[in-house]
């Protein structure tokens, strides 16, 4: 840990909680997936939840989230509900989103999380118009607009940045750069790695956490959030990450050549799950795991029983009328 501000044993607890409860949701879709009971593609973010619980531990329940399509640990970060997000994956009626969208499309409007998507960079200009919209309230509220490297090769992310410069807007962007889009490597598709600078030619302040520092995110977001409130917005954090799974499904691809084994073990060593863990004592860290295994099981369990949609309600919401 190289946070500069020490955590407060009931902060670290919290955190711990929410990065072994993302870990072991993921390590539980990893293990259901090869059953076929998971009805969708899967986006893990394993090795990467300390962003998502960086940035969410300092929002308020009134803030608003948008996700990307490997948005598990965010969704999960901001509070959204387990249950239906377990019964999304599995494809029934109690899912978040009826059990038709699946894990790239996760919403939870009662806990301020838009839908995600699963087109690279959409989501951004409308995390954007929501502060906008946030700006016109005028009641504080922020929005943490989570997004991709590979999102930021996409046109809307310099023209989001550009009109909430321009209008000042209550939005933190914050790229979760793991390295690849898929299995291309940044060095093959940016002419400039330093993203912070060009970002910078906004106006708007960046900041790199380079090491996956869950306290350090938290540290930084929570400093750029006051700003946001303050109507200084908007601002900009890029966390260095790193995917431990395949693009897209459970397993691994560390021989199909575009990345190796000693990639990862650099990252496993920084991995925050057990870090954050060893800062509490045993018997905290026993029943937090404990509360995690009860919960995990219990929304597998929710998954598994619950219907699925019923046959004439299957274009509900599919189609307009």
């Amino acid at each position: 840990m190289n946070s500069n501000t020490p955590a407060k044993q009931d902060d670290i607890s919290r955190v711990y909680h929410s990065l072994r409860r993302i870990r072991r949701v993921e390590e539980e879709i990893a293990r259901i997936y090869p059953s076929d009971k998971i009805k969708s593609p899967v986006h893990l973010s394993i090795g990467q939840e300390s962003v998502s619980v960086g940035i969410c531990d300092v929002l308020n329940p009134e803030d608003i989230v948008s996700g990307t399509y490997r948005g598990h640990a965010s969704f999960l970060a901001k509070g959204g509900d387990l249950k239906g997000m377990m019964a999304e994956l599995y494809g029934k009626a109690t899912g978040c989103a009826g059990g038709k969208a699946g894990s790239m499309h996760l919403i939870d409007m009662s806990h301020n999380i838009l839908g995600s998507s699963a087109v690279v960079g959409t989501t951004i200009p409308i995390a954007m118009g929501f502060a906008l919209a946030m700006k016109r309230e005028g009641k504080g509220r922020v929005v943490a607009c989570f997004l991709g490297d590979g999102a930021t090769e996409e046109g809307v992310f310099s023209e989001s940045l550009n009109f909430a410069a321009l209008h000042r807007l209550p939005i933190l962007f914050i790229c979760e750069n793991n390295g690849y889009a898929i299995h291309s490597p940044s060095s093959n598709r940016w002419a400039n790695d330093r993203l912070c600078e060009r970002v910078a030619t906004y106006g708007i302040p960046a900041f790199q956490v380079p090491d996956g520092d869950v306290f350090a995110i938290r540290d930084k977001a929570a400093e750029y959030i006051d700003l946001l409130r303050k109507g200084e917005g908007p601002a900009f954090l890029e966390c260095l990450t790193y995917r431990w799974r395949e693009h897209v499904g459970p397993g691994e691809d560390y021989e199909e050549g575009y990345r190796t084994r000693g990639d990862l073990e650099k990252w496993i060593k920084r991995d925050q799950v057990p870090l954050v863990g060893a800062m509490l004592d045993e018997a905290t860290r026993q029943r937090i795991d404990s509360e995690v295994e009860e919960e995990v099981a219990a929304a597998i369990v929710f998954a598994e029983e619950s219907p699925f949609p019923e046959t004439e309600k299957l274009m509900t919401h599919v189609f307009a009328d």
